[in-house]
């Protein structure tokens, strides 16, 4: 069994490793601006998966990935070298799309705060269906039961031991 510790330290090295390559030696004209944002590798310290976010529209996330893909041979053998484990990982990239996962959560908040908003507005004129008292209550009914309880008697249904 591989240690998690160990498993984190070396997908944290994969990333500063990718990004500092990116940034320095990549020059590659498709590649726009891009920045690595995790990275995360198996227990058995083989396989790779590094996450990235590209600013720009489809076209920039498409040409980033491409020349992501056609230097993957030299980041692999630049991570390999610099970990100096026995087998250099296998590299995959993944578009990290939380841009776009925060845009989608802030639209729904701001739908449910639309919403509240608006069942405040109609519950500040709101009024009781009914009477304030729902329940009918008997003036006669009323005063027996508190006469039997002050005279000492069972209530109604009670347990007779």
């Amino acid at each position: 069994m591989t240690d998690p510790a160990k498993v984190r330290r070396h997908a944290e090295r994969i990333r500063e490793l990718v990004a500092s390559v990116v940034r320095s030696q990549i020059k590659d004209p498709r590649l726009g601006m891009i920045t690595i944002t995790d990275a995360r590798i198996t227990a058995d310290l083989r396989d790779a998966t590094v996450f990235y976010t590209v600013l720009g529209d489809a076209a920039a996330q498409s040409s980033t990935a491409a020349a992501l893909e056609s230097a993957k041979g030299m980041l692999r053998s630049t991570v390999g070298k610099a970990l100096g484990l026995r087998h250099s990982p296998t590299l995959t990239f993944v578009l990290d799309d939380v841009q776009d996962q925060v845009k989608h959560i802030d639209d729904l908040l701001a739908a449910a705060r639309t919403a509240d908003a608006e069942v405040q507005r109609l519950a500040a004129t709101a009024q009781y269906a009914g009477e304030a008292q729902p329940y009918r209550v008997d003036e006669d009914e009323e005063g027996t039961e508190d006469s039997a309880a002050e005279a000492g008697d069972e209530p109604r249904g009670g347990d007779r031991r």
